[in-house]
C-alpha cells in the first residue's frame, strides 16, 4: 500500500468499499513513520496502539454495515499545543513536559465524532513561538526537501509529516502565518480560517485574538474537506461566530473563478521578495487571467506597519496567558527553592526558551504603566485600521492573491542569532491575523535549486468558499506533487 501517495478522500472511500481496511492503513503508515521519522523529526510521540484500537474500530463499523462517520479510518497528526485527553501535551516547551490533559479540545471531538484517527503529536516551535521549529525544547524538524532547511513555524513539524508522507492531514495552529509560512516551505496545503470559524476551546493559548486552528493538507479538497468537520460555533468559547455559516465548501469548489475579481497589493512586490517566488506568482496571475478572473493590481499601504503592531500585540497576549505558568500549580517545577518568589523566578527561567521568555519580556514591557498607551494601545488602533483596510479592499475584489513567504525556506542555524531576520518572514501572513480573515498557502512550483514555492489567496470574512475555488482551480492548473523526494 503506496500510504505516502494517498490524500484522504482516497483513504477514506478506500476503506469505505472495502479496497483495504482501516486496519491496513494505519499499520502500513506506521512503518513508514518508523523508517523516516527519525530524520524528519516531525513528531514528539506517536499514538500507535490506541490508532491501531480505532482503525479495529471502523473495521468492525463497516463488517457489521453501520453508520461511519465522513473520515472514517483516516489517520490525522495533531499540533502539540492542541489538548488532547489522556495523551501527553507539552507545546513543544520543558514547563510542559508531563502535562497530560484531561480532556479534548472541540476540534478533536469533532474529528474523532466523525472516525478520525489521531497518530501523533507533531513538533512545533515552544509555545507557537517562531517561524522555523528550531524553537521546540525537544528536538529540531527538518524540511523534507531538503534535510538541512527548516521547515517553516511554528507549525513545522504538522506541515513536515504531510510532505513526508507520514499523514494525509494534519491541524495546525495560525497566530501570524504558523499554518501558511510552514505549508509553504514544505510545498503543501495550508489554511488560516476566519478567526471565529474554529472554536479554540484546547487551544493552549499564544495570541488569543489571533490564534486560529486550522488544517495542512496535500490538496485544496482536502483542506476543504477538514474544516468542514472541525468549524462551527463552540459554547465553550465565545469567540465563535454565533450565525449559521457555510458549510458545503465541496459543492462550490469546482466552480471556476470566471468573473472574479481578484486584488495584487503592489506593496507586496518591494525589495525583499525572492525573485523566483516573485515570478510563480507572476505566472499565477497570467493562469488566473486566462481561467476569466480579471486580475489587477491594488494598494494596501497599511499594511505595511502591520508588522510592529502584531508583535507588539501578540507579545503582549503571550506575556498574559503565560504567567500561569507558574511551577505551582501543573507543569515543570524547580527541584530547589527557599519561598514562593524564588520558586517562579528559577521555574520559569529554566523551563522557558530563550525566545519565549524574549516574548514575554517584549508583551510585559509593552503592557507596563507608561508604556501601555505608547505601544500596545497603538498597536490595537493600528490593528483596527489594516481590518478596515481590507473590508474596503474586498469591497471590490473577491479574493487578494499575494506571496505566502519573501524567501524560500532557509538553513537550520541561519536566522537563529537574528530575530528580526525571523520576524520579516512573516512580513505577507500576519496582516491576515490582525485582520481576522481567512487566507491559504497552496504549493506553486519549486524553485531551481528544488525547493517549494508557496503562493497566498487572502479571502473576506467567512469567504473560505471563494479562496478554495482559487486555490482549486490553479491547483488543477499546476498540478504539483507535494510529497517530498526523501530517501
Amino acid at each position: 500500500m503506496n500510504i505516502e501517495n494517498m490524500d484522504i478522500c482516497q483513504i477514506r472511500d478506500g476503506i469505505k468499499n472495502g479496497s483495504f481496511t482501516a486496519t491496513s492503513v494505519i499499520t502500513s503508515l506506521f512503518q513508514r513513520i518508523k523508517s523516516i521519522d527519525p530524520k524528519v523529526k516531525s513528531y514528539l510521540r506517536l499514538c500507535e496502539e490506541d490508532a491501531l484500537q480505532k482503525a479495529k474500530i471502523v473495521d468492525e463499523k463497516i463488517a457489521k454495515n453501520e453508520p461511519i462517520g465522513a473520515l472514517a479510518g483516516v489517520p490525522i497528526a495533531i499540533k502539540d499545543n492542541i489538548c488532547t485527553d489522556g495523551i501527553i501535551t507539552t507545546c513543544a516547551s520543558k514547563i510542559l513536559e508531563d502535562f497530560i490533559p484531561p480532556y479534548n479540545a472541540t476540534v478533536i471531538e469533532k474529528l474523532l465524532k466523525e472516525d478520525a484517527i489521531i497518530i501523533g503529536k507533531t513538533n512545533m516551535d515552544e509555545f507557537a513561538m517562531g517561524s522555523s521549529t528550531e524553537n521546540s525544547a525537544f528536538q529540531v524538524t527538518s524540511n523534507p526537501w531538503d534535510l538541512e532547511r527548516v521547515p517553516g513555524g511554528s507549525s513545522g513539524g504538522s506541515a513536515a509529516c504531510v510532505a513526508a508522507g507520514l499523514a494525509p492531514v494534519s491541524l495546525g495552529s495560525d497566530t501570524g502565518g504558523s499554518i501558511r509560512q510552514p505549508a509553504s516551505f514544505c510545498g503543501v496545503v495550508g489554511l488560516k480560517p476566519t478567526y471565529g470559524l474554529v472554536s479554540r476551546f484546547g487551544l493552549i493559548a499564544f495570541g488569543s485574538s489571533l490564534d486560529q486552528i486550522g488544517p495542512i493538507s496535500k490538496t485544496v479538497k482536502d483542506a476543504a474537506l477538514t474544516l468542514e468537520i472541525i468549524q462551527g460555533s463552540d459554547e465553550l468559547d465565545c469567540t465563535t461566530y454565533k450565525e449559521p455559516i457555510q458549510k458545503d465548501y465541496l459543492s462550490t469548489i469546482e466552480s471556476g473563478v470566471s468573473g472574479m475579481k481578484i486584488g495584487v497589493p503592489k506593496e507586496f512586490f518591494k525589495k525583499g521578495l525572492d525573485e523566483e517566488i516573485k515570478a510563480s506568482l507572476l505566472d499565477s496571475i497570467e493562469k488566473l487571467k486566462a481561467l476569466g478572473a480579471q486580475v489587477e493590481e491594488i494598494s494596501l499601504p497599511i499594511t505595511e506597519e502591520g508588522l510592529s503592531a502584531y508583535y507588539i500585540i501578540s507579545s503582549a497576549e503571550a506575556s498574559s496567558n503565560l504567567a500561569r505558568f507558574d511551577g505551582i500549580r501543573y507543569g515543570y517545577r524547580t527541584k530547589e527553592f527557599v519561598d514562593v518568589d524564588e520558586l517562579i523566578t528559577k521555574t520559569r527561567t529554566e523551563a522557558f526558551g530563550t525566545e519565549v521568555k524574549r516574548r514575554i519580556m517584549l508583551g510585559t514591557y509593552a503592557l507596563s504603566s507608561g508604556y501601555y498607551d505608547a505601544y500596545y494601545n497603538r498597536a490595537l488602533k493600528l490593528k483596527k485600521k489594516i481590518k478596515e483596510e481590507f473590508k474596503k479592499a474586498f469591497d471590490t475584489y473577491d479574493v487578494i492573491l499575494s506571496p505566502t513567504t519573501p524567501t524560500l525556506p532557509f538553513k537550520i542555524g541561519e536566522n537563529c542569532t537574528d530575530p528580526l531576520a525571523m520576524y520579516l518572514g512573516d512580513i505577507y501572513t500576519i496582516n491576515i491575523n490582525l485582520a481576522g480573515i481567512p487566507a491559504i498557502s497552496l504549493p506553486y512550483g519549486k524553485s531551481e535549486s528544488g525547493l517549494p514555492i508557496g503562493i497566498q489567496i487572502i479571502g473576506p470574512h467567512f469567504g473560505e468558499e471563494k479562496i478554495f475555488k482559487v486555490a482549486y482551480a490553479l491547483e488543477q492548473e499546476v498540478k504539483i506533487s507535494t510529497l517530498a523526494p526523501i530517501l
